[in-house]
């Protein structure tokens, strides 16, 4: 059972693969093979073959369901629903909009913002809006969240945004008794009122109701540290926990009853089912809840059918379920997160020989579960925990035991009687602040965390069969040899260019810029994208992922051209998470926490062979602070790259003045994102770029890069990109010639918008 399931993984697998959707000729092409399968009874191949096309099948009604290009940008007038919690910040609400009627053919699901909302959104209510949106679109990085992919898997087929004029029209909202997510909303509301000045709300919420909004970004970052993320989000832990003690708890009162007529087994099962139900639907039925659901679905109603539970034949059907139901799931971390857990728990513990205590069970499990994911961490996040082990011996009994338990009866019990409530939250809230003390403590423990490159597909196929050999029975020989194979993982060499040598990478940041520039053994980073919220940046949510992927440990030199949102933003989380020897910048007051240094015409070093000048601004400064941009000149034996922040015609009229041919580049990233007021014809003349890299946003309300300027750099012969297009743009030298490599042309899949 367990190889057949896997057969039809594999084959689901194989789809997220692909760069581009085979056309429906390859659907007739693939029934033929899987009936020719059926006929020699090949089981397993017809699995193989069955997954490829449920999998392309799926895929190509997620995909028919998009905004049409005609219709980007377009004032478009609909009605429709709030689905689920909205996500407010300081700027904006952020939530998912299901349209019931427009006179476009737009897509069923929608995620849309309201910037400074007039009105408080909440979940159900039915509005009127006028929007503007947009296909499917986000950064793409090395080590990056894939955006796309994520509003693929969550049927999400356009973005936009709220228009505020005409003003939006609230036109009714839904009972709560109709809808699951204004239920959800009640209980959240009626919690942030019983628990406003609790410092346990934002936790209390998430284990209870799936709102893991109010988190703060410090949260995360100990729960990260700390190796507990999976106790803070439900998943199948927390609901096969609590279906667990109903099935516990029922079992032994209807058997104390002594009405037998039905079996207290399956009286219980009956329970548990619902229990699990329960808690899921206040999770909002979530993907991982979902998931969780299935396989306690099937293992309750084999205790009703009384069918045999073998642990990995259970495991194997709850896979067949959850593919089957959502092919896509294949494509998000915690998939592989969740049923490697339980395999690995099943693997290490079912079926041995003999029966080892509570205690000792757990601290297999702990260590079996620590050793098993790491390689699996290591893949996704480029992070593992090194005190999760210890994190984890006291948070998941604390949390399992006695926080979600009393966490949950309060929430039942708030329903009726908000004053008995608020004496169990209080004994909740007491059980999660000691949690909380508890889990800081180590996160600030020196390497409680290590970050490390990304490893290979082929190291991490080392490594599977390696936890096998390494949490085998005592008795099976050369164990040892399990822990050799994992090696790979640790032994990754990032690429490093050679001794003389550059690599750019020209970060796709939206309508911002971040670049950088690596030499044989220094690493430079220039300009850090915009911050949008206290909770998001660019710093944090593409920088640092692209350089843990890359396995650096500290910036030898930190360059923020002039402080703009868009070029500064990210700078304090990366300044905060990762060391820089140096930092230059054109602002020095707004980076005085981090002793900067005023970068000024004429500063040079030499490293690995390769010379990095600042060429502007000068000393006196320009009008305009755009013009203050620093500019930096790095030049190899291969060639050069010029790095112009947003400088302007001011600034390029005196740098073509003061070093006239010496601002020859082979590669210039566009100044001021390709607007119309730089990029003038002089200035490109007198560089004569081979290439020209523009850092501009997708469909950005400037409309960058100008036509005129995109026509300038034809007429000079130069190859331009956009990173809105191209996602991360990498540039390297190979037999003397700079090769340039695209993100969207060399990982992009058949959901990147291209």
């Amino acid at each position: 059972m367990l190889f057949s399931a896997l057969s039809f993984l594999a084959g689901l697998l194989l789809v997220q693969q692909f760069p581009v959707l085979p056309d429906s000729t390859w659907l007739i092409a693939g029934a033929v093979v899987g009936v020719i399968l059926a006929g020699l009874r090949r089981w397993r191949g017809l699995l193989f073959v069955c997954g490829i096309l449920w999998a392309i099948v799926w895929a190509m009604a997620g995909l028919s369901d998009r905004l049409q290009d005609q219709l980007e940008g377009r004032d478009i007038h609909i009605q429709g629903y709030v689905a689920g919690l909205p996500e407010p910040d300081e700027r904006r609400t952020r939530f998912d909009f299901v349209i019931t009627d427009s006179k476009q053919n737009l897509p069923a699901r929608i995620r849309l913002s309201w910037y400074y909302p007039k009105q408080e959104l909440k979940a159900g209510q039915h509005w009127s809006f006028t929007v503007k949106l947009k296909r499917p679109h986000g950064t793409l990085n090395p080590g990056g969240f894939d955006y796309e992919r994520w509003l693929f898997t969550e049927g999400i087929g356009a973005t936009g945004y709220v228009r505020d004029y005409p003003a939006p029209v609230l036109l009714s909202r839904d009972a709560s008794w109709r809808n699951v997510a204004v239920w959800r909303q009640n209980m959240t509301d009626q919690l942030s009122r019983l628990l406003h000045d609790s410092p346990s709300l934002p936790l209390i919420k998430a284990l209870t109701l799936g709102d893991d909004n109010s988190i703060s970004q410090d949260q995360w970052d100990v729960f990260r540290k700390t190796g507990t993320i999976h106790l803070v989000v439900i998943s199948g832990t927390h609901i096969g926990l609590i279906a667990g003690l109903v099935y516990f708890v029922v079992l032994r009162l209807w058997a104390w009853t002594g009405w037998l007529t039905w079996s207290p087994q399956k009286v219980a099962a009956l329970f548990a089912m619902f229990a699990g139900y329960f808690y899921a639907a206040l999770a909002g039925f979530s993907v991982p809840t979902q998931r969780a659901v299935i396989m306690l679905t099937i293992v309750m109603v084999a205790i009703i059918w009384q069918r045999n539970r073998r642990s990995f034949n259970t495991l194997s059907v709850a896979l067949f379920g959850v593919l089957l139901l959502d092919p896509l799931a294949v494509l998000a971390a915690g998939f592989w997160l969740s049923f490697l857990a339980v395999a690995v728990i099943v693997y290490a513990v079912d079926g041995r020989l003999g029966k080892a205590g509570y205690f000792n069970t757990a601290l297999k499990i702990n260590w079996a579960t620590t050793v098993a994911l790491s390689p699996l961490l290591l893949f996704f996040f480029q992070q593992v925990s090194l005190i999760a082990p210890l994190a984890n011996l006291i948070a998941v009994p604390v949390i399992s035991v006695l926080a979600v338990p009393l966490a949950l009866l309060s929430v039942i019990i708030m329903l009726f009687s908000p004053t008995l409530a608020l004496k169990l939250f209080f004994l909740a809230d007491t059980v999660l602040q000691g949690l909380w003390w508890w889990l800081s403590a180590l996160a600030n423990m020196p390497l409680s965390a290590i970050t490390h490159a990304q490893p290979s597909i082929v190291s991490l196929l080392f490594a599977v069969p390696g936890i096998l050999i390494l949490l085998a029975p005592a008795g099976v020989p050369i164990r040892w040899l399990g822990l050799i194979m994992l090696f790979p993982m640790v032994f990754t060499k990032p690429y490093r260019p050679e001794t003389g040598e550059i690599r750019m990478t020209l970060l796709d940041v939206g309508q911002g810029l971040s670049a950088v520039v690596q030499t044989a053994n220094h690493l430079l980073v220039y300009d850090t994208g915009a911050k949008f919220s206290s909770q998001s940046d660019m710093g944090k949510t593409v920088l640092l992922p692209f350089l843990h992927a890359q396995g650096v440990k500290q910036i030898d030199r930190l360059i923020i051209s002039h402080g703009d949102n868009d070029h500064i933003g990210g700078a304090e989380s990366l300044l905060q998470a990762m060391r820089a020897g140096q930092v230059l910048t054109s602002v020095p007051g707004q980076l005085s926490s981090y002793a900067p240094q005023s970068c000024t015409a004429g500063q040079s070093w030499l490293w690995d062979q390769v010379r990095f000048t600042v060429l502007a601004p000068k000393m006196e400064g320009f009008e305009a602070e755009n013009d203050n941009s620093c500019v930096l000149k790095i030049q190899s034996q291969h060639g050069a790259l010029l790095l112009t922040g947003d400088i302007e015609a001011a600034a390029e009229s005196w740098l073509l003045e003061t070093y006239g041919e010496q601002i020859k580049a082979d590669v210039l990233i566009a100044p001021h994102h390709g607007s119309k007021t730089s990029s003038t014809a002089a200035f490109l003349q007198a560089v004569q770029p081979g290439t020209v890299l523009i850092p501009a946003g997708y469909r950005n309300q400037f409309g960058f890069p100008h036509q005129a300027v995109v026509e300038r750099y034809d007429a000079i012969n130069a190859q331009w990109l956009n990173a809105a297009d191209s996602g991360a743009i990498d540039i390297r030298v190979n037999d003397n010639a700079w090769m340039v490599r695209t993100q969207r042309q060399t990982t992009g899949k058949y959901w990147n918008n291209r």
